[in-house]
């Protein structure tokens, strides 16, 4: 049985395309006043953009704490404020910001009409009720969370994300320059989320000529930014692209060995999505040799400082959560190494990756 994909249905590309936000938002408003909610990464509260944002009087601004990875109870509490300021259920909820302040947005909008915890959706399709009509705008290129069927969060016995058909926007405007102005290195370890995603798509038991094309493209768009010399208007423009591309990759395939063991550094040590992922890649040249190798390349180009030692002097107990985490995400693993994936991996090798890094 295939899959029926429920992808974004409409997207907006271009520089200056946030302009059309207004546009977009009246088509969403009802007669009923009731409000739209923005939640924005709390590092953008002083950019020029935010002053141009088309709010009016009834709308509810919460700029979002994202210093760490989203988790359940954040959830519950933004949910839970929202339904305190308007007695009415909001026309639409804006995401705008990176990976962490999208996952929240769509995380919201499924809980403004699911009852419970976000941590009770917390897998693959256990979400009852459409979601409502939420809308991301992203700053930071790579995640793919523009265009994922999933909301990662770090719940309070695990780190899995809400995977349901509900999850991913109705909407999204890419607006290249809202990237122009990302750290060097936090540009670089995010856009290698979707380095890795399409690594890991392209090499994983899953793979299909829909993901195959995606992860190609993405993978190369990566390699032009991070080991040529691309112009700064032309780089943000093409790991914007990469990171959509990179999305799509997994929504008919999947991640893998990476992903996995990433998850359980977030969920033991705190570690950031992105600079975890790029801590693990930099350990698994048995598993994805030559990407690893390219990976390593462009860290010498790009001047990038990777973290090391971080699991030194982490307890038994945390190592174990760390296993236990990566063990749990099952389809990870087989895509990365088949149905048997029990038998060719183990608690021990797995002790062993960790030791590394």
């Amino acid at each position: 049985m295939y899959r029926n994909l429920r992808l974004v249905p409409q997207l907006i590309y271009g520089r200056g395309s946030i302009n059309q936000l207004g546009d977009i938002l009246t088509k969403q408003r009802t007669d009923a006043g009731s409000p739209v909610v923005f939640l924005i990464d709390a590092v953008h509260e002083k950019r020029a953009f935010i002053q141009k944002l088309p709010l009016r009087a009834n709308d509810l601004v919460i700029f979002v704490d994202v210093g760490t990875e989203p988790k359940t109870q954040y959830v519950d509490e933004l949910t839970e404020r929202i339904k305190a300021f308007s007695n009415r259920q909001p026309d639409a909820i804006v995401g705008i910001g990176g990976g962490s302040a999208m996952d929240l947005a769509k995380s919201v909008s499924i809980m403004s009409t699911n009852p419970g915890s976000a941590a009770d959706y917390q897998g693959w399709d256990l979400v009852k009720y459409p979601a409502i009509y939420h809308l991301g705008i992203p700053t930071l290129a790579g995640s793919g969370a523009e265009v994922s069927r999933t909301a990662v969060l770090t719940g309070p016995v695990k780190k899995l994300g809400i995977n349901s058909d509900f999850t991913p926007f109705d909407q999204i405007i890419m607006d290249p320059d809202l990237i122009a102005t990302v750290p060097p290195n936090q540009r670089f370890f995010t856009a290698m989320d979707c380095y890795i995603h399409s690594c890991e798509s392209l090499q994983g038991t899953f793979i299909n000529e829909f993901s195959r094309a995606f992860a190609e493209s993405a993978r190369n768009m990566c390699r032009d930014v991070f080991l040529s010399d691309c112009e700064d208007v032309v780089a943000d423009e093409r790991l914007m692209v990469a990171s959509y591309f990179g999305g799509l990759s997994i929504a008919y395939s999947q991640v893998g060995i990476c992903h996995a063991l990433s998850y359980g550094l977030s969920y033991v040590l705190g570690v950031r999505h992105g600079v975890g992922n790029c801590i693990v890649f930099n350990q698994l040249k048995e598993y994805y040799g030559q990407d690893v190798r390219e990976f390593q390349q462009m860290i010498r180009r790009n001047r990038i400082d990777l973290p090391s030692g971080v699991t030194k002097g982490i307890d038994e107990a945390g190592m174990n959560r760390m296993i236990d985490t990566a063990l749990g995400l099952e389809p990870l693993w087989k895509n990365a190494l088949g149905d048997d994936w029990k038998q060719r991996i183990s608690r021990d090798k797995i002790r062993s990756l960790y030791v590394r890094m």
